[in-house]
């Protein structure tokens, strides 16, 4: 069996789009879909090729992966993709989703005989587009050397949360991981506007910190993007991290958690969504602590 595979990628948006090179780099065949064919068309360049359907980025595929907007779009993507799917083909599900949407696109893979892994990834553009994304997997054992080359691919490494993809042990994790980024990303927008709020030069507050244990790269990075004018392209759009900070409210929620600080998040998300910067990098929520008044340069 060789370990180069052809992988069918279904969403070919920021981090799909990158994954998908990452595939076609590391010599696998890769046929890539998007509901918007526009945004998939660059990747021929890569030498993707580019297909009509979902059906057809599938079909005799060893291995799919979906990158998508969230689980319900994937429900409705795979649906469209059921013709072409192979029995025993393996399945990458790396859209951020919520618990309960991977216990039922587990189930819509067992109705398909479709080895599905529970698999989102940790890290943004940059790292997606150098192939060193973190994969968290959950899945059964019996198909891992087969999903592996795909994880190999598009990260630097692959943890292992559980065999059972439908418990959703690795999107438990991402949740708790995203739910860390939003909120730290979200406080250095507040950080910022309040520098500006008091007249305080953002530089002395960085030299304040240096070293100590306030100190985070997450500050300095985000911070970066924002007063350098750097926010688009994203490496994590508003718009999604909108959609995973509720996803994680929800999930707080439904086992008895209150999250106040990432429902501030979702709504600080949607405020700056408002104002027309779904688009950019999540820090452009920065924006939602002026209503509407342009600040001042940062």
């Amino acid at each position: 069996m060789t370990d180069k595979l052809t992988v069918g990628v279904l969403g070919t948006g920021i981090m799909g789009a990158a994954m998908a090179r990452s595939l076609a780099r590391a010599g696998h065949s890769v046929r890539a879909w998007n509901r918007s064919r526009a945004k998939a068309e660059p990747l021929a360049a890569d030498g993707i090729r580019i297909a009509d359907s979902p059906a057809e980025a599938v079909r005799d595929a060893d291995a799919v992966l979906t990158m998508l907007y969230d689980g319900g779009t994937v429900r409705q993507v795979i649906a469209e993709a059921a013709p072409g799917l192979r029995p025993g083909t393996v399945w990458s599900q790396s859209t951020t989703a919520s618990l309960e949407d991977v216990a039922a696109l587990a189930a819509l893979a067992g109705q398909h005989g479709v080895i599905c892994y529970d698999a989102p990834v940790l890290g943004t553009r940059q790292p997606a587009e150098a192939g060193e994304l973190t994969v968290l997997a959950a899945g059964p054992v019996a198909g891992r050397e087969r999903i592996t080359p795909v994880f190999d691919a598009i990260g630097a490494r692959t943890v292992w949360t559980g065999d059972d993809a439908a418990a959703a042990t690795s999107t438990r994790l991402k949740l708790v991981a995203n739910g860390w980024l939003v909120t730290a990303t979200n406080a250095t927008g507040e950080m910022l506007a309040l520098c500006e709020a008091l007249d305080v030069d953002p530089q002395r507050f960085f030299e304040a910190i240096a070293g100590g244990t306030l100190d985070m790269p997450l500050l300095h990075a985000k911070a970066a993007l924002l007063r350098e004018g750097r926010l688009s392209p994203p490496q994590f759009a508003v718009a999604t991290a909108a959609k995973d900070a509720r996803l994680i409210v929800a999930a707080g929620e439904r086992h008895g958690v209150r999250l106040d600080l990432t429902a501030a998040s979702a709504e600080r998300f949607a405020r700056a969504e408002a104002q027309g910067h779904g688009d950019e990098d999540v820090v452009a929520a920065y924006y939602a602590s002026f209503d509407g008044r342009p600040p001042a340069a940062v």
